[in-house]
């Protein structure tokens, strides 16, 4: 509890340094905000004495640079009487360049064996860059190609998806109107079916013999399809008779008593398919 409570106390001091003058925002106090703010707090601390040591030892090398530049001048006085104040501005100009190319290249003096070396490396650095740049322009060009690639199977993939749309579209509409005919069949079937009934019915009544209702009809036209089917053999067999020479007197009254039989039945199938008809 008393770590707890310590935490908070150093939580809320570095917000106070933090937000400064400016008020600082509320927040739900607890044991899991406050261990958060606390780590940061101490992230917060670490870094500032990361930097704090950064900056101090910047200072001591400026003053130890400064130190040995005034010695060097001092020294340069001293053998050659010279001065950098004695440069024109042309010597002026060159001796900023000078110093500013040391900076720039990092070297430890202005002397030749300090900037060859140290040329060398940027030029590496500059030749390392481009190989750099160039493959990364190659894979800029892959991507970008890529890219295109993936662009026009997008537009395909679209147009596709519209046809697709418009097609489903077609046949949604083609399917309602199926169902509304499939609607308007069934209840037409059932419209007839209804007054077949009633017909029967009515025709019931009436004393009509049960063997002219609908259903006998179809019975009789399926048993009429069948006789028909099996006089079929009966007919060639007949057609292998006509082609032989028997008694022509006997042969044709037989012919002509068949032709008589399928007549009579057709005739009857006939009346009472009409009579259904009706």
């Amino acid at each position: 509890m008393e770590a707890l409570e310590e935490k908070e106390a150093q939580v809320a001091a570095w917000l106070k340094k933090i937000f400064g003058d400016h008020p600082i925002p509320q927040y739900e106090v607890n044991a899991w905000t406050t261990e958060i703010l606390y780590n940061l707090s101490e992230r917060n601390r670490i870094r500032d004495r990361d930097v704090y040591l950064v900056t101090e030892d910047l200072k001591q090398k400026a003053k130890e640079y400064e130190s040995e530049a005034k010695h060097l001048q001092d020294l340069l006085m001293e053998s050659v009487n010279f001065s950098p104040a004695s440069l024109s501005s042309t010597g002026s100009r060159y001796l900023n360049a000078l110093v500013d190319s040391a900076v720039v290249l990092e070297t430890k003096d202005t002397s030749l064996a300090s900037f060859i070396p140290a040329v060398n490396d940027l030029t590496s650095d500059l030749f390392r860059t481009k190989s750099k740049n160039e493959e990364i322009k190659l894979e800029l060009a892959k991507l970008e190609k890529n890219l295109t690639a993936t662009l026009v199977l997008e537009k395909c993939l679209q147009e596709d998806l519209k046809k697709a749309e418009l097609h489903l579209c077609t046949e949604r509409a083609r399917v309602d109107s199926r169902l509304q005919n499939m609607d308007f069949l069934k209840a037409k079937s059932e419209e007839f079916r209804s007054g077949i009934r009633t017909a029967e019915e009515q025709l019931s009544a009436r004393g009509m013999d049960a063997s002219l209702s609908h259903q006998s009809l179809v019975a009789l036209s399926e048993k009429l399809a069948e006789l028909k089917r099996q006089t079929m053999p009966l007919k060639k067999k007949l057609e292998s008779y006509l082609d032989l020479m028997p008694n022509p007197s006997l042969a044709q009254v037989k012919i002509e008593e068949a032709k008589r039989e399928l007549d009579t039945i057709e005739a009857e199938l006939t009346k009472r398919v009409n009579m259904m008809e009706l």
